[in-house]
């Protein structure tokens, strides 16, 4: 792909995103989008295959920050109506041409700002910078993002869980070389293998990258079957992740060198597996703390008892002491979440009074003896106060 047509995408519009979008926003549309043309999804869908990577190509660029700041600076630059046709030129190869200012050189062309001109920051863009080198540019893999949902002990405990992924990998077939097994690339004759043409005009050079390697330096004669001559094919494959002991929900588990192989011998991207998990019916959690509401009766708390509670690892006693307020919480020690670093956290148990839905002749008759001996009792004597108040006021 040339110069001209990256900056010619609209990747906010890929996502369906404004070009002021924050990147909370960017990163929800991209999530969004990717599991619905995920090709898990669409088994068979080659459209849904296409926009699952246009997708992906475009939150390479908006998700990183500085090629987002760059991509902005480019397409204000070049974007619709920008230099195009400019300088005397017309949007093809002629003088003062687009091209020719995409490439330009940090020699003091028109409109080159202190830091070197409009080729360095746009080279920036596309792995080449200032004195490109005689070589194309390495360049590392994007990375990679994908979901998985674990149970509520899973999470607790830990677990290892099979990852089915489908991503751009390395070709298998052709080693990520791009030509046909048995052949090698060759260098390109025109750009002499470094991937651009520069020219002088005047007082000025220009560089843009070559149309007949686009940009490679290779020439591939015989390309794959399996890539077609990219090097790189889509493959579904199945990883075994470790989820660690203590992983809380949305939290993100790095597997470095697993996301998108790089270009020209670079290292891959790192898959980031985001960790959804799923609730207990019984237990919640606090940080390394378990949470458990264990309802009580009103005797119970007004005379004291001695409670079960269940734990993740069997059951245990906590004693309740007689005039226990209904919300009392009990800690449990060392029955809470365990984390690699040796830190255990505690059970938390909430007391709730329990009140029945009907009471039998005798529960009634014995609530109304237990009202009228407690009736000089008052629960709440400072709303009564207030009451009392408002009333002589």
């Amino acid at each position: 792909m040339s110069a001209r047509d990256w900056i010619d995408k609209d990747f906010y519009r890929e996502l369906g995103v404004s070009s002021d979008a924050g990147d909370a926003e960017i990163k929800k549309a991209y999530r969004k989008l990717a599991r619905e043309l995920h090709p898990d999804a669409n088994p068979g869908n080659d459209k849904a295959e296409a926009r699952f990577k246009a997708v992906s190509e475009a939150y390479g660029v908006l998700g990183d920050a500085e090629k987002r700041k760059q991509y902005d600076e480019a397409r204000s630059m070049f974007g619709a109506g920008g230099f195009r046709g400019g300088f005397g030129g017309g949007a093809g190869g002629g003088p003062g041409s687009f091209s020719d200012i995409f490439g330009q050189a940090a020699g003091g062309g028109a409109g080159a700002g202190a830091g070197g001109g409009f080729g360095d920051m746009l080279g920036n863009l596309f792995g080449r910078g200032r004195g490109a080198a005689t070589t194309p540019r390495a360049r590392r893999g994007a990375d990679v993002e994908t979901e998985v949902r674990i149970d509520f002990l899973e999470a607790v405990k830990g677990a290892t869980v099979p990852l089915r992924l489908s991503s751009p990998t390395t070709c298998e077939t052709c080693a990520g070389s791009g030509a046909r097994p048995g052949t090698t690339p060759r260098t390109c004759a025109t750009c002499g293998g470094v991937g651009l043409l520069s020219r002088s005009q005047g007082a000025f050079a220009f560089s843009e990258p070559c149309r007949d390697c686009r940009g490679t330096g290779r020439i591939v004669d015989d390309p794959c079957p399996e890539c077609a001559g990219d090097g790189v094919s889509t493959k579904t494959r199945t990883l075994t992740v470790r989820i660690p002991a203590g992983v809380e929900d949305d939290q993100r588990i790095r597997l470095s060198g697993q996301g998108e192989p790089g270009s020209n011998g670079a290292a891959a991207g790192d898959l980031y597996v985001r960790v959804h998990v799923t609730p207990h019916p019984v237990f919640g959690r606090d940080g390394n703390n378990l949470t458990l509401k264990v309802p009580v009766t009103f005797a119970e708390l007004a005379l004291g008892t001695t409670l079960t509670v269940p734990t993740l690892e069997g059951v245990v006693t906590a004693r309740v002491a007689p005039g226990t307020p209904s919300g009392r919480v009990l800690r449990v020690r060392g029955k809470g979440v365990a984390k690699r670093d040796g830190n255990t956290g505690d059970l938390l148990v909430t007391l709730q009074v329990s009140v029945p839905a009907k009471l039998d002749d005798a529960a009634t008759a014995a609530l109304q003896s237990y009202a009228e001996a407690t009736k000089q009792h008052d629960p709440r004597p400072e709303l009564t106060a207030m009451v009392e108040k408002a009333r002589q006021s």
